[in-house]
């Protein structure tokens, strides 16, 4: 039977400008490229674990505005349940600029995201945040988690939860209120760690790949730990498809379309 998850989070527009350098302060780059994908952390990691075989629910906030129908698009591909807040404030957009390395640099302006709360959350296996919406909503999700309560820290600030499982990578990790439960500490190509209680209990390497894009890898590990504990995978296997799922994505361009298949990760796994 599939897992049941909720993801509370945030829903953006994103603009990716591809250029042969990222700019400097001050510095005009010419002859990039430029394309539109559904992105946020919250879409982004609720398309993965849709993909990945979860039944999953939305919880977000989009404007009555144009780029709401496009920031939708592929939470509606992946047959994720949505429960919006329509609002007057503009969905949200993120300004992503990607070098021929799969370097990014994003800026996001929240729009309807800072608007997200006032929801009520049905039974789940798990609930599912990340920081990119109002503290008061992640503090409400965690509040109402009837299972496994997941925050991907990140943007990176100190909010009053305990979760079961956090996902941060080495700057994150000294937001964390409290580090016990399960935490797993990315390390980008080196891979990543998960810590129980403080000690390390498993560690797992990325496959290596030519890197396109980075800008869903981690959105695409979060997703993929997530599933993978809760389909009762042990602690190593977890991690490893995480790495997997997160080194996948930085193979391909965009968020959403970059986000891998469960068979995609066995293949690279056993190729």
């Amino acid at each position: 039977m599939p897992s049941r998850i909720t993801v509370v989070g945030s829903v953006n527009l994103d603009l990716v400008a591809r250029c042969r350098t990222l700019p400097r302060a001050g510095e005009t780059v010419a002859g990039a490229t430029l394309e539109r994908f559904p992105g946020g952390k919250g879409a982004n990691q609720a398309v993965a674990c849709a993909r990945l075989g979860a039944e999953v629910r939305m919880v977000a906030a989009v404007g009555r505005d144009a780029f709401a129908g496009e920031a939708l698009a592929g939470l509606r591909e992946a047959g994720v349940e949505l429960d919006l807040q329509e609002c007057d404030e503009p969905t949200g957009v993120a300004l992503i600029t990607v070098d021929a390395e799969g370097e990014t640099t994003i800026v996001v302006s929240p729009g309807a995201n800072d608007l997200v709360g006032g929801f009520e959350l049905p039974p789940s296996d798990a609930v599912l945040c990340q920081q990119e919406i109002p503290d008061e909503a992640v503090i409400a999700a965690w509040e109402q988690a009837t299972g496994m309560f997941c925050l991907n820290a990140a943007p990176a600030r100190r909010i009053a939860v305990d979760p079961d499982l956090a996902v941060v990578n080495r700057f994150e990790l000294e937001s964390l209120a409290r580090t016990d439960g399960l935490v797993a500490l990315t390390l980008g190509a080196e891979g990543a760690v998960l810590l129980e209680d403080g000690e390390e209990v498993a560690r797992a390497t990325s496959p290596a790949v030519t890197v396109v894009d980075g800008t869903a890898a981690g959105d695409a590990f979060t997703a993929c730990l997530l599933v993978s504990l809760l389909e009762g995978r042990d602690h190593h296997e977890s991690l490893t498809r995480a790495c997997a799922a997160g080194a996948l994505a930085a193979s391909r361009l965009g968020a959403q379309p970059s986000l891998p298949t469960a068979a995609e990760i066995d293949a690279i796994l056993h190729a």
